[in-house]
């Protein structure tokens, strides 16, 4: 009887005990990943966001957990999916997918802090005060440079010299269509050359956009960096080898899946940032306290086998300047 009292109470020690032991376990920090686009195109970078975590000594199922959220390219689902997060307490947002999402981060939250890479210019979109003194919860990496639309054109232009109708693929509804669409029609203009624009905000809308450049006889075409247009890259570089027309796109997932060539941003490099500003703020760093980081670096892609199929002869001077040739 003694013993039977004994281990009852023992047991009953050690039962109420428990749920302090259960709250005296440390809780991850929660990150939730906001993205306009699907995860499949995003592999790439979310390994680069997860490269600038480990940096700052945090690895996703060790000592942080991450919390993914895709609209899959609807934008319309970014504020329920950013209210999501809110509610689940997440202690700080990533977004990625251009501005679109940054902004519908902001909207949800006025408090936990955000991160974002992409680019937009963050000052114009109103998500910061200034580059360097955001103020507020939101900071993150940015990809603004000047005269961008220009090289593109110059590009081009040095690949086909007697090149005048460009074509330029945009969606209308996404935030950068705003400053992208100026920027192209002034460097058009410093070319002399014609800019026809022809949008798309769907699949289907990319099929009658490149009917729509053949019927306008458009030497080439520039597609604008942008969220949705990247997720539909397949069909992008399908439809440029299907009608023949040399098309410049933004990242080095189009020349090395099959298109013509790419210049812009290295995305890798602008996510695996975020992913150490990210993990300083995980450590008690404020977003108003970081500056926006200007990813200064750009890269020039080319498919010599695209533009032999599309019978090109690529000048010496473009080949220099690729910083990679894909066979």
């Amino acid at each position: 009887m003694i013993r039977r009292r004994v281990f009852l109470t023992l047991v009953g020690g050690a039962a109420a005990g428990w749920p302090f032991a259960v709250r005296a376990q440390p809780t991850l920090p929660v990150i939730g990943y906001l993205s306009s686009t699907s995860s499949d195109p995003y592999v790439p970078f979310v390994a680069a966001f997860h490269q600038g975590l480990k940096e700052t000594g945090f690895v996703a199922g060790q000592n942080v957990t991450i919390e993914y959220r895709w609209a899959e390219g609807q934008f319309d689902r970014l504020p329920a999916l950013a209210a999501d997060l809110v509610r689940r307490q997440v202690t700080i947002i990533a977004v990625g997918g251009g501005g679109v999402t940054a902004l519908a981060a902001k909207d949800a939250t006025s408090t936990i802090p955000i991160v974002f890479a992409f680019g937009s210019d963050p000052v114009k979109l109103g998500l910061v005060a200034s580059l360097n003194r955001p103020g507020g919860n939101i900071t993150g990496v940015s990809t603004i440079a000047v005269e961008l639309g220009q090289k593109r054109l110059q590009l081009l232009r040095d690949l086909l010299p007697k090149a005048v109708a460009i074509g330029f693929l945009m969606n209308p509804g996404s935030p950068n269509t705003a400053f992208d669409l100026p920027d192209m029609q002034v460097a058009a203009r410093g070319l002399g050359q014609q800019l026809i624009v022809v949008n798309a905000r769907d699949e289907r809308e990319i099929d009658t956009a490149f009917s729509d450049l053949v019927q306008q006889r458009a030497a080439a075409l520039v597609v604008q960096p942008e969220p949705f247009l990247f997720s539909r890259r397949n069909q992008l570089i399908l439809l440029a080898a299907r009608y023949a027309i040399p098309a410049l796109y933004f990242d080095r997932a189009f020349p090395t899946a099959g298109g013509l060539m790419s210049y812009g941003p290295d995305f890798r490099e602008v996510n695996r940032q975020a992913g150490i500003y990210t993990g300083r703020i995980l450590k008690g760093a404020k977003p108003a306290d970081l500056p926006v980081i200007q990813s200064i670096k750009f890269e020039l892609v080319i498919n010599l086998g695209v533009a032999k199929a599309l019978g090109l002869e690529l000048p010496a001077t473009l080949l220099t300047l690729a910083n990679e040739v894909v066979e």
